[in-house]
């Protein structure tokens, strides 16, 4: 057995609960090679006697474990290692003559010698694309916290020119925000804010891709991302995606006959479908990735918004081959209009993204990025993510009651896991195209389907965030989208 008691190290002053914990450091252990597929787990008193732990918290984890897809219980056997997991090589150290730039993806540093340096405003009511209720921000926080810095001697040094990467105040603070919700661990040279995203997709595009490369992204996959990596010349390869995410089997096949540069992944809240990638797809995205050298670039806007169980851990987070690019959000889960969002990698690639970003946009705002930071330190952003989380859980039951009981016979839908939207498949009778035109006269701001189309993707459906609506005007938006139809 393993040396269970010197692996698992419990921290019990951490924020993080011990059941998950336990649950993370197996993760660690499955994801770095040291425990395999099908192998046993010790008991729960065993593993309890062990740690030092209540029994009952290691049921927990291996119940956490068991629901993410990393393990399963086998009847009068115990709890095994999913045997259906692709088998990890066994992390090893590197050689201390081993070239550090031979580990991972290719990609091309143009910036080695560089020195380091639809407008919903106006519409009365709107089931937008899925955003989050700005009135549950806590905007009067965050502008108190902005006034006061101004105010500050040392807060006037923050109206200079500081770094293209962001502040570091920030990025300090969201290191260990993704670790203690993610197990994300990483440090403020690997990250460099940015404008929401889509900058981070754009940055990542710019570094990776030359003209004629070719990007695997989703059948269905998000329109501006997509057209990024037109811009920049590349050519796309699309790929399947089902109920369980991009179709890793079909990659493989393609990675086969063709050069891929990267793949562009959303494994959380598939946009737009809202699906999310199984955790053996996950991994055997991350083996292929290691084993043809491509880049994963994981968009990862709405993490923060899961609520039938814990969300799987991201691919950053479990990715021992420095493959992945993180790219997160903090608009898209407090304000829209407040650009904040965040891009990580690996240091050297973070600083030609700098590089590259200081040619058309020297910095960010970095009165509000210390004014966030603050909120991050004071735990004013987790209480925000929690009251959001319960109230937007609330208000997904209720727009999803409505749709199964007044649009049954119009609308396909399947309640989504997480995020702030539900992907609506209409009855193919309807053109959603005049239904858009017909609401927007009525009052009613709803998407046309245009914006998922493409070449590969026709499906009659959209996405209707349910996120920014209370009950009252949902009931309105679809009292009007009912006449609408009818």
């Amino acid at each position: 057995m393993l040396p269970y008691k010197s692996l698992i190290q419990i921290d019990r002053k951490s924020s993080v609960t011990l059941y998950i914990q336990v649950c993370n450091t197996f993760i660690t252990l499955i994801t770095n090679g040291t425990l395999k597929p099908s192998d046993i787990l010790p008991s729960s008193r065993v593993l309890a006697e062990l740690i030092g732990i209540n029994r009952n918290t290691v049921k927990l984890a291996y119940e956490e474990l068991i629901s993410q897809g990393w393990a399963e219980s086998i009847g009068r056997k115990g709890i095994f290692v999913l045997s259906k997991l692709p088998v990890i090589s066994t992390l090893k150290l590197p050689e201390a003559n081993q070239n550090k730039d031979e580990k991972g993806f290719i990609w091309q540093n143009k910036f080695k010698n560089e020195i380091s340096n639809k407008i919903i405003q106006k519409a009365s009511i709107t089931i937008d694309d899925g955003f989050p209720d700005v009135r549950l921000a806590p905007i009067d926080l965050l502008m108190r916290e902005y006034r006061s810095l101004s105010r500050k001697f040392y807060g006037k040094n923050f109206l200079k020119y500081g770094s293209t990467m962001g502040s570091e105040n920030l990025r300090i603070a969201i290191c260990h925000y993704l670790s203690n919700t993610r197990g994300l661990v990483v440090s403020p040279e690997n990250i460099i804010i940015t404008k929401g995203s889509q900058m981070g997709i754009y940055l990542a595009s710019q570094l990776i891709l030359n003209p004629d490369d070719a990007i695997a992204v989703g059948v269905s996959s998000f329109t501006t991302a997509d057209e990024t990596f037109k811009y920049s010349g590349a050519n796309l390869e699309r790929i399947p995606v089902d109920d369980n995410g991009m179709d890793t089997d079909y990659l493989e096949e393609v990675l086969q006959h063709k050069k891929l540069k990267a793949v562009y992944i959303i494994p959380h809240h598939h946009c737009p479908t809202g699906v999310t990638m199984s955790m053996e797809r996950r991994l055997k995205l991350l083996n292929l990735a290691k084993e043809y050298r491509f880049a994963i670039i994981e968009d990862d806007y709405d993490f923060d918004f899961h609520y039938d169980n814990k969300p799987y851990l991201p691919l950053a987070s479990i990715d021992h081959n420095q493959n992945v690019i993180y790219i997160g959000s903090i608009s898209k889960t407090f304000a829209p209009a407040l650009r904040i969002g965040f891009m990580i990698g690996p240091p050297a690639f973070i600083e030609a993204a700098a590089s590259l970003r200081k040619m058309i946009d020297r910095q960010g705002d970095t009165l509000l990025e210390e004014a966030f930071a603050v909120m991050f330190e004071n735990g004013e952003m987790e209480r925000h993510f929690r009251k959001s989380l319960k109230i937007y859980k609330q208000r997904r039951n209720h727009f999803c009651a409505i749709l199964q009981s007044d649009f049954k016979n119009q609308i396909e839908f399947k309640t989504p896991e997480g995020g702030l939207a539900v992907w609506a498949n209409f009855e193919q009778s309807i053109n959603i195209e005049k239904m858009s035109d017909a609401a927007l006269k009525n009052g009613l701001s709803i998407s046309n389907g245009k914006f998922y189309k493409n070449e590969f993707f026709q499906s009659n459906g959209i996405r209707m965030g349910f996120a920014s609506l209370n009950e009252n005007e949902m009931e309105n938006a679809f009292t009007i989208l009912k006449n609408t139809l009818e």
